[in-house]
């Protein structure tokens, strides 16, 4: 026998992800897991309601690949009531296996070897990777200071004629900082009189804080005509499991969107698009949860106020960076580790999604937890 074949991987550099190693550990050590990004408490009963109503009236097979069109019908309602902006339910917007498959089709579609996309660090961590995957070259740049304020005259100088695409992610993971109109009007500027699609990460859009406003792409003209919006119901609706997202484009972005689409998954599961038919018809439920979201955040951060950590709240998303330079010198991933192992608290280091891993002495809590949960982390967090 010959044995394996050889081959070569396609991704010869990526490592198990920091998700994946810090929920391990959580798992390993029976720590409190406020590193990966779900919420522990569950979902709407009448939403699982209506699932289980959708299975037992029959709709357990295959949807129309795009989606099926009544909850189409129902997202183009909530964009144009929320952004001004009217899309097409036939042909321009499309259900998908969460927002990473939504990513995944769209950078797929568009990226070819040799082109450059832009990406802002940190960034989630699939951007990369699939980029790679058809070819093209991430271009890194890194957002500024403690902070992350985006430098527009670096993304101006940055762009050049192999750039294909910019991926921008607002409210951010995992900063939880959000784009301003006026960032949205200066990208808006830098895009003009270019060829460059704009891939829009707005998963946590209805999670933003303090009376702030979402500047979805859809709000802007000269952005929507070249953009790919991808969201989430998963992180919405408190049911990442589910894995059921979308995304929207104008026609002649989707029609390519959607050969990718077709050919990865083909259609997302019937019974749960049938009940987020009915469940959006209810705006408070997605307009309710910058409020429900605030006061988990401002609790967590009330009851650490007398600890060693620093921090500035964060504007959006469901995570809270602190700064532990306070309490150690040691990097971001040792420190991490350490409150796993002997504290029983898991959290994420933010220098894994730096450019050259750059430490600013800073770990990410999801706060999407019971407030229990949020309390005993916090008696852990103000010990050290």
């Amino acid at each position: 026998m010959s044995g394996l074949p050889k081959f070569n991987s396609k991704l010869p550099g990526t490592k198990t992800s920091i998700f994946s190693i810090m929920s391990k550990m959580a798992n390993d050590y029976n720590a409190i897991n406020l590193s990966q990004g779900f919420p522990n408490f569950e979902t709407d009963q009448k939403l699982k309601d209506l699932v289980t109503k959708a299975m037992n009236e029959g709709y357990n097979q295959y949807p129309p690949d795009s989606g099926i069109k009544v909850l189409r019908e129902e997202i183009s309602k909530k964009i144009k009531s929320l952004y001004g902006k009217e899309y097409n339910p036939d042909s321009e917007i499309t259900i998908t296996s969460g927002a990473t498959e939504a990513l995944y089709c769209a950078i797929t579609a568009f990226v070819n070897k040799g082109d450059e996309v832009i990406v802002l660090k940190p960034a989630y961590d699939t951007y990369e990777p699939t980029i790679k995957i058809n070819g093209g070259k991430p271009v890194q740049i890194q957002l500024k200071g403690e902070n992350y304020k985006l430098d527009w005259d670096e993304v101006r100088s940055t762009v050049n004629s192999k750039t294909r695409m910019i991926i921008i992610n607002t409210p951010h993971n995992p900063t939880g900082t959000i784009l301003s109109q006026e960032d949205m009007l200066e990208l808006q500027k830098i895009l003009s009189e270019t060829n460059i699609i704009l891939l829009s990460d707005e998963v946590y859009e209805h999670l933003i804080f303090d009376k702030e406003q979402h500047q979805s792409v859809s709000k802007f003209p000269g952005l929507s005509e070249r953009s790919i919006v991808c969201a989430s119901f998963g992180k919405t609706f408190h049911n990442t499991g589910w894995k059921t997202g979308y995304c929207v484009a104008p026609e002649k972005l989707m029609k390519e969107i959607r050969k990718i689409h077709e050919l990865t998954v083909f259609s997302v599961n019937h019974p749960m698009q049938r009940a987020y038919v009915d469940y959006l018809k209810d705006p408070s439920t997605y307009l309710d949860l910058s409020n429900f979201y605030q006061t988990k955040r401002d609790l967590f951060l009330n009851l650490i106020k007398d600890s060693k950590f620093s921090y500035t709240p964060s504007k959006g998303t469901y995570y809270q960076l602190l700064n532990f330079s306070g309490i150690t010198d040691e990097n971001d991933v040792n420190f991490a580790e350490r409150l796993v192992k002997q504290h029983g608290l898991a959290s994420i280091p933010v220098s894994k999604f730096n450019i050259n891993e750059k430490d600013n002495s800073q770990l990410r809590f999801c706060f999407a937890k019971t407030d229990d949960t949020l309390e005993k982390a916090a008696e852990i967090l103000c010990k050290l």
